[in-house]
């Protein structure tokens, strides 16, 4: 029988695939997945060096049949509803980071606002807000 997913290692998935989604991991996701680990209080009971366990987690389900159906299953089902638009946020910034989002990225950005039912005017404020955050002079 497979070990529950905590709502902390869920929103980690969700980082996961959104930086895994367009087959690169790139090194500037990943700073950042670390980052968000260290100073949101939403992980402060998170030992973080189960990070790479976590990681490879998410990998091995997504790898599997239906992997990314099931991954966002998971997400859902161990995430309480308010915890929904915490990772929807947290999946829009590990996609804005590197100042570039791909096809992949959005369509897994749509899915993953169905699976958690989110409306699409939070969604496009969280989106706006990374936008801002990461923009250049």
């Amino acid at each position: 029988m497979n070990k529950p997913v905590s709502p902390e290692e869920a929103l980690i998935f969700v980082m996961v695939m959104a930086s895994a989604v367009d087959n690169a991991m790139a090194e500037k996701e990943l700073v950042r997945i670390g980052q968000l680990i260290d100073i949101l209080p939403v992980f402060e009971n998170f030992d973080k060096e189960r990070l790479i366990e976590v990681s490879q987690r998410c990998a091995s389900l997504l790898s599997g049949p239906e992997g990314l159906d099931i991954a966002l299953e998971t997400i859902r089902d161990a995430l309480p509803e308010w915890l929904h638009e915490t990772a929807y946020a947290l999946a829009v910034e590990i996609v804005a980071v590197d100042l570039t989002v791909r096809a992949e990225e959005v369509r897994l950005l749509q899915l993953l606002r169905d699976r958690l039912a989110l409306d699409k005017l939070t969604c496009a404020a969280l989106e706006r807000s990374a936008s801002a955050r990461y923009r250049r002079v």
